[in-house]
């Protein structure tokens, strides 16, 4: 049960990109989530995952011997719901809804993968499960600023 857990149902075995895999599953889980849910409940869910998350993957990493296995994807969850969280309106206008979570998902893939700034540090520094969780709560932070502000730049020249 916990591998289906910190693999996020096994997305995180794919043999390729198993990261992106992982945030794929959870934008349009994030997503579908936002058409029954408001984005404060989104927040709090990925709050509530990131606790029981940092528990499991220390245990996990005690039994495996490895520090943040590229299979554990459920921090990829907890950072995109937060991206969404801050950048993702309810779904009244769909066209906005859809755009807003593309863009989350994009800044979020790539604030995970570059790491600048504050969020390589918490990768490499950081011990545990919150160091595994900690850098994918940044990045979905900054991500849902990023996408925010470039959605409103294309609002103001382009849409």
């Amino acid at each position: 049960m916990r591998k289906l857990f910190l693999t996020l149902f096994y997305s995180g075995l794919s043999p390729k990109a198993p990261g992106t895999m992982g945030s794929i599953v959870a934008l349009v889980l994030g997503l579908l989530l936002l058409l029954y849910i408001d984005v404060t409940t989104l927040l709090l869910l990925s709050i509530l995952i990131t606790v029981i998350a940092v528990k499991h993957i220390n245990e996990y990493e005690k039994e495996v011997g490895e520090h943040d296995s590229k299979e554990i994807v459920i921090d990829e969850l907890a950072g995109m719901w937060i991206a969404l969280s801050i950048c993702v309106p309810n779904p009244n206008d769909m066209n906005q809804f859809l755009i807003m979570g593309g863009l989350a998902f994009v800044f979020f893939r790539l604030f995970d993968i570059w790491k600048p700034s504050i969020i390589g540090r918490i990768d490499e520094k950081v011990e545990g499960g919150w160091g595994v969780m900690g850098d994918d709560l940044v990045a979905g932070i900054a991500a849902g600023v990023a996408a925010s502000g470039v959605y409103q730049l294309l609002i103001k020249f382009i849409l």
